[in-house]
């Protein structure tokens, strides 16, 4: 007599200890699950819903200047550690997890218009309007440990990195700088009347960047006794970003509402034109990742963009902003900071919808699930609406249908001018190339 006796391996459905995955046995065969796209795309809608609603970026302010702020600057070594220049000359440095100031000190006499730290974050450098360059003890903002006096007016300053005691600053002409020394080591200038902003290139450190009063964009080398390349666009360029992942790459902030990136290896043309904001770009960082970066406007709005998109992913706003002044991306790649003329530094989420602390492993199991299925559907029209669905303000609301008014006017006005000359008399212009002036070697 033979007995049929039913026999399974324990390896096949246990887990070897309780922290393992779950074996669930499943056949993929697709005629077995014939609704299983439907499912997905519901998902992905209900995760897209998900997000908006979520989507809270606001964190907190951090108060206490008494005048409006100028420039920030983010601590190299320490994620909790910000420095901030106001109208009135007065450097606080603030501890951002407990959103308070450790220490402030009346600087300079009047503005400070630059600040920046050295790459160890001992030390903190101020320009202001008193033609002063101030080194404070990050430590302590009691006494200067050093103090330079310029005889021109200056209106930026960076410091080199991978080289604790060079610096650069920018007024009427560029000036470098050796903190062992008390006049400038080498002066370097193109013929123009002001440079209002400085900025030294992260992974080529030799390579910096500065914005002119003449519309013109400078880039300079240490290692040479003159300026390298200069760039003429129509308007005025206020601030400009190295991306910190590729050497040859910034993005410069300008006058004319847009964004431009830049490859220093072919300044023709800019190889991204990053459009949205409907007043002057003031200020702008990249994030360290260098896959996205932020901008602030006089138009009241802090703005998202991704690098190679053109246009942004995020709008952040609050009633009682007013005009940036300067924006900065944490080192974590986690906030965004924002200053502006009305005395608060306000903090942001890069990601409006994340949840900041600790996430359980199931918890982030289905986040990962979801990031996946929206951007499966990403090119659904439902889904796609969803995502790109922003409260804006009304101001800037209706600014920018008139601008989109005026572009189609300009663009009709120019096809009839085509359509009624010579053929091939009038060339069709890029959009990159519009705003460029010329490049002057």
């Amino acid at each position: 007599m033979k007995v049929k006796v039913l026999s399974r391996n324990p390896d096949d459905y246990l887990r070897e200890t309780k922290r393992d995955i779950q074996k669930v046995p499943r056949n993929y065969d697709p005629n077995l699950h014939p609704f299983q796209s439907s499912r997905e795309y519901v998902r992905a809608l209900n995760a897209v819903k998900l997000e908006r609603v979520f989507a809270k970026p606001f964190i907190g302010n951090l108060d206490g200047h008494r005048d409006g702020i100028f420039c920030m600057a983010k601590h190299p070594k320490s994620l909790s550690t910000l420095a901030s220049g106001s109208y009135d000359g007065e450097v606080r440095l603030w501890n951002l997890t407990k959103k308070k100031c450790i220490s402030s000190i009346n600087g300079h006499d009047r503005f400070v218009r630059g600040l920046s730290f050295n790459p160890d974050g001992t030390r903190l450098f101020s320009v202001g309007d008193d033609s002063t360059i101030k080194v404070w003890n990050t430590e302590e903002l009691d006494t200067p440990s050093h103090t330079f006096i310029s005889q021109s007016v200056l209106y930026g300053i960076s410091c080199q990195w991978l080289n604790d005691k060079v610096f650069a600053t920018c007024g009427d002409v560029v000036q470098l700088w050796d903190i062992t020394r008390s006049q400038p080591t080498s002066t370097l200038k193109w013929g123009v009347d002001s440079l209002h902003h400085i900025a030294f290139n992260q992974i080529d450190t030799n390579v910096l960047a500065s914005c002119a009063s003449d519309r013109s964009i400078i880039l300079y080398d240490t290692r040479e006794v003159k300026p390298m390349r200069k760039i003429i666009m129509k308007l005025k360029t206020n601030q400009l970003a190295w991306n910190p992942m590729e050497a040859y790459v910034f993005t410069a902030a300008n006058e004319d509402y847009n964004c431009y990136s830049y490859d220093t290896r072919n300044l023709e043309s800019p190889i991204n034109v990053h459009k949205d904001h409907v007043a002057a770009v003031t200020c702008i960082d990249y994030a360290p990742t260098g896959l996205e970066f932020v901008t602030g406007s006089y138009d009241k709005t802090i703005r998202i963009f991704e690098s190679h998109q053109g246009h942004s992913r995020e709008i952040y706003h609050t009633k009682r902003m007013q005009h940036l002044t300067s924006v900065i991306w944490s080192l974590d790649n986690k906030f965004v900071l924002s200053a502006s003329d009305e005395m608060n530094i306000r903090i942001w989420k890069a990601n409006a919808s994340e949840k900041l602390g600790t996430l359980r492993p199931r918890e982030r199991t289905a986040l990962e699930y979801n990031a996946t299925l929206k951007e499966k559907f990403a090119a659904h029209p439902q889904v796609k609406r969803i995502a790109r669905h922003r409260q804006v303000p009304k101001h800037i609301y209706h600014e920018r249908n008139q601008q989109l008014e005026s572009k189609k006017k300009l663009k009709r006005k120019e096809e009839n001018v085509r359509k009624h000359s010579k053929k091939n008399s009038i060339p069709y212009v890029s959009e990159k190339k519009k705003n460029v002036v010329s490049e002057v070697v």
